[in-house]
């Protein structure tokens, strides 16, 4: 069989960007030095390019997960075009392929089935999927879009003004025109190349499957280091239209925290989240999964299989329960209409089901270690 015909725009690309980053910038590091502005402006473009990436592209165009202000748009427009990853058009489209189709090694475009090398770069150096973009219909709504449809009408334009003239503009204030281009310029473009990758590829791979096992999405806190936040992955295929990746508080998602930031200046609104409900039952499941596949070569397997059953049934009772509570009193809170015996009913209620539903949790977490046999 005939292997697809090169891309060699992008093979370019990749290739002398990444020869630069390896050559160029470590001979200039040793001869000349970078100094603090320029090391400055490079970490500044790798998180605003990065981060046009994370919350415009994807979380906003790709999954709708919030509404931003036109101004916020066109910003991350223009940082979308500096991170040199195709327009927003383009991007959504093989991206809501990719979550329809995951790895389905026929239609997801970069599916991790097919290797780490396809999944992570290699998917782009050759026409796998020539065909696929000539009317861009899983994007019907995107391309109502004025922000998104400039961007993509005008991307050749507004990438090398935004690659190219950025250093150039930060280098001649400084004094250092070439330098600032290979560190601001062509590392940082690489830097944000291949972290992005990492999402298709290691993400896939490398982490844990917390909420389902439907697919290869995977769960890894060191990743998200790495990625502004979308290492938490495994999340991400199962709960995609929510802000978040990083679903708990502590976790490392400066992208669901930029987008938080600006729905408090009134610059995005609408934030999408799951049900915790859900989130919280997904889990479970994953974990009653993995108690039953560990208990199932046991002589008392079928007695040991009934009581993991009873505790995860208690568990998603109580769940429900309580978020059901929960709601009516944030409801009744909002219409400030309930009479103050209901209200002092709902809050002892509220509190007699968190408590119940602790409870329900540290037995379901004795459970599924098996640590109550």
């Amino acid at each position: 069989m005939q292997k697809p015909a090169i891309i060699l725009t992008n093979v370019l690309v990749f290739a002398i960007t990444g020869l630069i980053s390896l050559i160029l910038v470590p001979l200039e590091a040793y001869l000349h030095g970078f100094d603090v502005v320029e090391v400055t402006a490079c970490i500044f473009l790798v998180w605003f390019s990065g981060l046009s990436i994370t919350a415009g592209y994807h979380r906003l165009w790709s999954h709708k997960a919030y509404e931003a202000h036109p101004v916020v748009k066109v910003i991350l427009a223009i940082g979308g075009a500096l991170a040199l990853q195709n327009s927003i058009l383009h991007w959504a489209s093989d991206h809501r392929i990719h979550h329809k189709h995951v790895d389905d090694d026929n239609k997801d475009p970069y599916s991790a089935g097919r290797g780490f090398w396809y999944s992570h770069i290699g998917w782009m150096l050759r026409e796998y999927q020539a065909s696929r973009y000539s009317d861009y219909n899983n994007c019907r709504d995107l391309q109502k879009d004025q922000v998104v449809m400039w961007q993509h009408r005008h991307y050749l334009l507004i990438s090398l003004s935004a690659n190219f003239g950025i250093p150039l503009l930060l280098g001649w204030f400084n004094g250092d025109i070439w330098g600032m281009l290979l560190i601001a310029g062509v590392l940082r473009l690489v830097v944000v190349h291949h972290v992005t990758f990492f999402i298709n590829s290691l993400a896939h791979i490398w982490g844990r499957q917390t909420y389902t096992d439907q697919n290869s999405a995977r769960d890894n806190g060191i990743l998200a280091l790495f990625t502004f936040g979308e290492g938490y992955h495994n999340f991400h295929h199962i709960f995609e239209y929510d802000y978040r990746n990083g679903v708990k508080w502590w976790h490392f998602d400066p992208t669901k925290w930029l987008i938080r930031s600006l729905s408090w200046l009134g610059l995005t609104s609408g934030l999408r989240r799951c049900p915790e409900e859900r989130i919280e039952k997904a889990k479970a499941e994953m974990q009653l999964k993995r108690v039953q596949q560990r208990i199932a070569s046991r002589p008392d397997a079928q007695h040991l299989a009934q009581k993991v059953q009873h505790e995860y049934e208690l568990l998603v009772q109580k769940l429900a329960d309580y978020h059901m509570i929960k709601k009516q009193r944030l409801e009744a809170r909002k219409r400030q209409l309930v009479a103050s015996y209901e209200k002092l009913e709902l809050d002892f209620r509220y509190r007699e089901l968190k408590q119940t539903l602790a409870l329900a949790k540290r037995r379901w977490l004795e459970v599924h270690s098996l640590k109550f046999v």
